[in-house]
């Protein structure tokens, strides 16, 4: 069971079962900017806490994702419990270029993830967990 990126090492995960409890997602937002005072140089490490950076999470349940999974093909594997940061954060340019550079110097091969992927669509309401907190938009 692979697909889009997830559970390469599957046998260290050992019982499917209790997957939950061993895999979560983090995400953050950024603004791409050119100004070195926004550099964060070691972003294969996982969210960047600092600041206000990391701060305002959210949490929910989720899946796992990819263009491969719709309305009509579910991933195998959930509930995965998402951590997102609420807030968009600008970022240097440069924090990707150094991202990419440790990717490739990676001993396993992550050359199928230096390009943008697409993203799923979102899923249909009838298909989702009841315990996410929807936040109205400032405007709104």
């Amino acid at each position: 069971p692979f697909y889009d990126g997830v559970l390469c090492r599957i046998g260290v995960l050992g019982d499917l079962s209790r997957l939950p409890h061993q895999v979560g997602v983090q995400g953050q937002v950024f603004t791409i900017v050119n100004d070195e005072d926004y550099f964060y140089p070691d972003l294969m490490r996982g969210m960047i806490v600092d600041g206000d950076m990391g701060r305002d999470i959210t949490k929910y349940t989720g899946s796992t994702t990819g263009t491969s999974r719709d309305n009509e093909i579910c991933s195998a594997y959930s509930p995965i419990t998402w951590q997102v940061d609420r807030k968009c954060h600008m970022i240097s340019a440069s924090s990707f270029d150094k991202m990419c550079a440790d990717m490739k110097s990676q001993r396993d091969d992550m050359s199928d993830d230096l390009y943008a992927h697409g993203s799923r669509e979102l899923v249909d309401p009838k298909f989702t967990a009841n315990n996410q907190h929807n936040r109205a938009l400032r405007g709104n």
